[in-house]
């Protein structure tokens, strides 16, 4: 990209409006620096720009590129709320967390987002999250009606032969792991075929034809499915690993989060918004499904799939170091031979 356009030339200041400019200069800079607004940080794609508008004064957002940069930022002064998924949030130490205080929030969220508000901890554990929406992974082709047609086979659509470098698989080797059971030689197979490990820019490969099928988390796909025929998304009976989005808030002298900012989430005229982005939070499924009535059927259903299909969707709580350790043994074992032709 070329240097911007140098804009028309002004006229030469005197020494005495210089004086005064630099003066307003160093004055609007000091306020700045005294500014005390509650921040709420998030990563970019991460945080539905319709909520975030209605986010109440004083608080005000940030959004940043990725999200090892609001891990980094997470303890700075003014940060009162930070936004990551679940992943993420756990390398985050509970001590450096104060509960979220929403009570009677979480109450209204299913059981199965209990142990997320916990970070997974003991049933006794404070209460540090709130897990205002969440998403299986999905299989997304890119005009491949044949593949599609075979969806019966699931996950196992990965290892065909023809997707061999023009697979896109997440950045998470845990992810990729589950995705064929913990199986080696299936994940040798997998690795081989992989393009990129890359959810973020994933979908920018399988659009312009450099991927013909990706793993991405749901969220990132709905959107465009009205607008774009050449996907199809699946997700297979066989379920698939849950990606969590969580908004925590760090130990420090924090105002309350705004309960009304945050409650707007989970009812109209906000909720219908966020599930037409590909946003669902984890409510009772009658109050899912009315929210869902004048949705085309196929984006409903990919939203709010069948109860059993969503009963074998799993989350994955932190690892002990032990299987740790025993995860990325699996992980090197199948690194590909660089001499070896693709599967």
């Amino acid at each position: 990209m070329g240097a911007p356009l140098l804009p028309p030339q002004a006229p030469a200041l005197g020494r005495r409006a210089l004086l005064q400019l630099g003066a307003a200069s160093a004055l609007t800079l000091l306020a700045g620096c005294e500014r005390r607004d509650p921040l709420l940080l998030a990563s970019r794609g991460d945080m539905p720009a319709a909520w975030a508008r209605r986010l109440p004064r004083p608080w005000r957002s940030e959004l940043v590129e990725d999200p090892g940069l609001v891990l980094a930022r997470a303890s700075a002064p003014l940060t009162g709320l930070v936004q990551l998924s679940d992943g993420w949030a756990t390398e985050l130490d509970p001590g450096d967390l104060q509960p979220i205080g929403t009570p009677a929030l979480l109450e209204r969220l299913e059981p199965m987002a209990a142990p997320l508000a916990r970070l997974h901890g003991p049933a006794s554990a404070p209460r540090l999250a709130f897990p205002w929406s969440y998403g299986p992974w999905v299989l997304v082709l890119r005009s491949r009606p044949d593949l599609a047609r075979r969806r019966a086979e699931g996950w196992d659509l990965l290892l065909d032969t023809s997707l061999a470098g023009r697979l896109v698989l997440p950045s998470s080797p845990r992810v990729v792991i589950a995705l064929v059971g913990g199986d080696g030689d299936r994940l040798r197979r997998l690795r081989r075929a992989a393009l990129a490990y890359d959810e973020r820019d994933g979908l920018s490969l399988l659009l312009t034809g450099e991927a013909e099928a990706a793993v991405l988390p749901r969220q990132r796909v709905v959107g465009l499915l009205r607008r774009d025929p050449r996907l199809q998304v699946l997700l297979p009976e066989s379920g698939a690993p849950l990606s969590w989005n969580l908004l925590l808030r760090p130990a420090g002298p924090h105002p309350e989060p705004p309960l009304e900012w945050l409650g707007a989430a989970l009812e109209p005229p906000l909720l219908p918004a966020l599930l037409a982005a590909g946003w669902v939070p984890p409510l009772p499924r009658d109050q899912l499904q009315r929210a869902l009535a004048d949705f085309p059927a196929a984006s409903a259903a990919l939203l709010l799939p069948p109860q059993a299909v969503l009963d074998r969707c799993y989350s994955q709580p932190p690892l002990a170091a032990a299987e740790r350790r025993q995860l990325q043994r699996l992980w090197d074992g199948a690194a590909p031979d660089p001499a070896a032709p693709a599967a």
